[in-house]
């Protein structure tokens, strides 16, 4: 195929790096946002930074995404940036709603100026269902958000459907249950929990201490979900689509199978209940039906949960022995 533009913001994110890859893979120019900031990441990206191009560019500044679409006229653009991390929107709710909610908007109106015909993908959230209506949750789950970070993802969300019937744009929504790999932040439970086990092994630590063990998710692994982000763009008309395993697990089993990838008992070495990791208000029961992507989008997810959470602890065993010039296994 003739090589097509696509711009991705967040591309030093978790699912931007990965997204980078699979549409390199598929032959694309590939464009990735970046904020101005006295201390860019590239690390998700390093592999890929002589072939993808990187541009800056601010969902807080209209003008800005404006210039880069007229600039670089792109087939698709992905939206994945944004402040993501629950706990970080209590403590800055505001920026939170500027950059995750609003942010939406910008960049809808920036595509509805430049180029109406671009395709759009807006990174929905399974967060927006909070204290869940129903479950399992579907695209027609009434949404009741319980945190700044799902109150804004809720406005992202709702605004992209309001464009997409206002202007004829093809604009869709991904509501993603939660993915993750290696690549996730450290600030995750997932991570969080693999990069503990192996220091742990390692020697390198004596214990991890967490919140709630009993909270529940549907975990799925990150380059599956950037997988459907692009097949929803593929489609002949937009539409909205939850992204899910149909499977939920604990934090308790994550600490399970992550100490037993490394022949170790969680129980000797995790302490539960540390006020810091508790939320103000948890959410009670996320667990989604793809039903929909299954049948539309001919979308599967091809790895389990246990290899996801095995993968990661590999990924964390392999980077702390480079680190600290450890020789041999665990």
């Amino acid at each position: 195929m003739a090589h097509q533009t696509a711009i991705i913001s967040g591309v030093t994110g978790q699912d931007g790096s990965h997204l980078a890859d699979f549409l390199l893979e598929k032959g694309y120019n590939v464009i990735g946002l970046v904020r101005r900031t006295s201390t860019v990441n590239f690390e998700r990206i390093a592999h890929i930074q002589d072939k993808i191009t990187i541009v800056q560019a601010d969902l807080l500044d209209e003008v800005s995404l404006i210039d880069v679409l007229r600039e670089y006229r792109p087939r698709e653009v992905y939206n994945l940036a944004a402040q993501s991390f629950v706990p970080t929107s209590w403590k800055q709710p505001v920026l939170t709603g500027e950059v995750t909610a609003l942010g939406v908007t910008r960049m809808l109106d920036a595509i509805r100026i430049a180029d109406p015909a671009i395709r759009f993908y807006q990174a929905s959230s399974s967060e927006m269902f909070g204290k869940v209506r129903e479950v399992p949750q579907t695209e027609k789950t009434p949404f009741y958000p319980r945190s700044p970070y799902g109150v804004a993802k809720v406005y992202g969300h709702w605004i992209t459907i309001n464009y997409r019937e206002s202007y004829n744009l093809f604009a869709c929504s991904g509501i993603l249950f939660n993915h993750e790999g290696p690549r996730r932040g450290l600030e995750f439970v997932t991570r969080k929990v693999a990069h503990s086990a192996a220091k742990i092994a390692l020697g390198l630590a004596k214990e991890l201490r967490l919140g709630n063990l009993e909270a529940k998710r549907d975990w799925g692994y990150a380059p599956d979900y950037v997988r459907a982000q692009w097949l929803m763009l593929q489609q002949d008309q937009p539409d909205d689509y939850v992204i899910a395993t149909g499977k939920e697990h604990s934090v308790r089993d994550l600490c399970r199978i992550a100490f037993e990838s490394v022949d170790l008992d969680y129980t000797r070495y995790v302490i539960e209940n540390n006020p810091q990791d508790l939320r103000p208000a948890e959410v009670d029961h996320l667990l989604g039906d793809a039903s929909k992507a299954r049948a539309k989008l001919g979308w599967e997810p091809s790895v389990t949960f246990e290899q996801m959470i095995q993968l990661m602890v590999e990924a964390d065993l392999a980077a702390l022995k480079k680190t600290y010039n450890l020789i041999g296994d665990a």
